[in-house]
């Protein structure tokens, strides 16, 4: 995807060698090949460009950093595992790259207060195996867990597939250690549930896409290890059908109900071709499946998902349903509706949204997009994925079978003004999970409360009056 540039004043060589010695000749790259993992990303919409890389080992080099940057007006993008899919994390116009892998230490594992204090750059997956290795729970699960960093997963604030039980990333943090733009230090690691001493600094920075400053550290809640968890992959015949299964294992799982993904046949189908030993769990097909999960501290959670699954199925709602019989199938379970993204791929280009509608309006949601897109262009293909559990659909659009897919993802925002009109009338977001960067920059000013963007852009000013934090991005 094309991005207006801007050109930077060129660093000079004194100013490089000055940020090279904050963090030391082996952790700041300037050569092309270098570089080039930072300023791409996996999807391949966007391409940046940087003169220099810098990969900081502690918070003091962090703020070294700032205000160095902040003294000759030098703009930086923090970067994390750089596993983000709206450009946030990419230096569009030549900007110095803060990388934040080298932040990767855990810091205090506190089973009393059931906290894990955490850097930055510790990769998801390695924080879920820490608080795991305590007999303790950090819930937050995305596709990207193998290389996204806690530092992005807030500063995106991330969904995932447990945010139906869980909530979203914002939920899961109690205190963060902030770097600002001028190079001080927010110290907020606090462990506290209760602290009313003023304005809640911590929730400015989880969600700003590093607009606001660089996210250094975080103290999140861990929760009880589950002592059963049963999976269960089920056939219906359609949204509606699935919302009624939702309304049955919420009343019955109560709290244990952690994961509840909705997937379209399509979606399905593209895993199955595409995917590396990957099947279909059932033997007929289905127009619509679920793909759910239950997570309980006692032994009943298989008793518990048999009981949903037979009323469902007695009320004409469930059609097939298996659950896993042990952990590599409930794995395998998993990795169908992980691979639903990368299996796009191969059939093209692929128009993508992430948008939240009311639960209960899903259905209706889905039925209006569908003939939306198909009638703006004739054999579309929607491929639409998401949790059901917390109305975030992933509702992406496949070109056309044998179109050129140049031609098709010029049209990428004709077909976002289609859907995000949808959204918007039943009440929705065009932004649920992954972030606002520069691919939604420019909707998010006519779709956002006027007076909330005002609100914004004061406080991007008072936190970064010079403009060098991630410019360019949310807004």
């Amino acid at each position: 995807m094309n991005i207006p540039k801007t050109p930077l004043p060129p660093l000079s060589p004194k100013l490089i060698a000055q940020f090279r010695a904050i963090v030391g000749d082996k952790y700041a790259a300037t050569e092309a090949a270098d570089v080039a993992p930072y300023v791409s990303e996996e999807r391949g919409l966007f391409h940046g460009r940087s003169p220099l890389v810098l990969r900081p080992g502690s918070t003091a080099e962090v703020s070294a950093i700032c205000k160095l940057a902040t003294e000759h007006r030098i703009a930086l993008v923090p970067q994390g595992g750089n596993t983000g899919l709206v450009g946030g994390q990419t230096p569009h116009h030549g900007e110095v790259v803060v990388s934040t892998r080298r932040l990767d230490k855990i810091r205090e594992v506190d089973t009393a207060s059931n906290t894990m204090t955490c850097e930055s750059g510790v990769v998801l997956q390695v924080a879920q195996q820490k608080a795991s290795e305590a007999d303790r729970l950090f819930p937050l699960s995305l596709g990207a867990e193998g290389s996204c960093t806690i530092g992005g997963n807030l500063s995106t604030n991330a969904g995932g597939t447990a945010a139906l039980a869980f909530g979203v990333a914002r939920e899961m943090a109690l205190g963060l250690e902030v770097v600002l733009a001028d190079g001080r230090i927010l110290n907020g690691l606090s462990k506290l549930k209760k602290d009313n001493t003023g304005y809640d600094l911590r929730n400015l920075f989880i969600g700003a896409e590093g607009t606001l400053g660089i996210i250094t550290a975080a103290t999140l809640k861990l929760f009880p290890q589950p002592r059963a968890v049963e999976t269960a992959f089920v056939g219906l015949k359609s949204p509606d059908d699935a919302l009624g299964l939702l309304s049955i294992s919420q009343n019955e799982a109560a709290g244990t109900l952690t994961s509840f993904e909705l997937l379209s046949d399509i979606a399905v189908d593209f895993s199955v071709r595409h995917g590396i030993d990957i099947r279909d769990p059932l033997v007929g097909k289905h127009r619509w499946y679920v793909l759910m999960e239950l997570s309980s501290p006692r032994d009943d959670a298989r008793t518990t998902l048999e009981s949903i699954l037979a009323r469902a199925m007695e009320q004409g709602i469930v059609d097939d349903a298996a659950i896993a019989a042990n952990l590599s199938q409930r794995a395998a379970f998993w990795k169908l509706r992980d691979e639903m993204s990368a299996a796009q791929k191969p059939e093209g280009g692929s128009i993508k949204h992430d948008i939240s509608v009311p639960v209960a309006a899903v259905p209706a949601f889905l039925k209006e997009a569908d003939a939306a897109v198909v009638k703006l262009i004739p054999g579309a293909r929607p491929v639409p994925f998401g949790h059901l559990g917390d109305g975030n659909i992933h509702y992406n659009v496949s070109q056309p079978v044998g179109a050129r897919t140049a031609d098709f993802l010029t049209r990428w925002h004709e077909v976002n003004a289609v859907v995000f009109e949808i959204v918007l009338r039943m009440g929705g977001s065009i932004s649920a999970e992954h972030g606002i960067g520069v691919l939604k920059r420019d909707e998010l000013v006519e779709v956002k409360d006027k007076v909330a963007i005002d609100l914004m852009r004061a406080i991007k000013s008072t936190l970064d009056p010079l403009g060098i934090m991630n410019p360019g991005k949310v807004l």
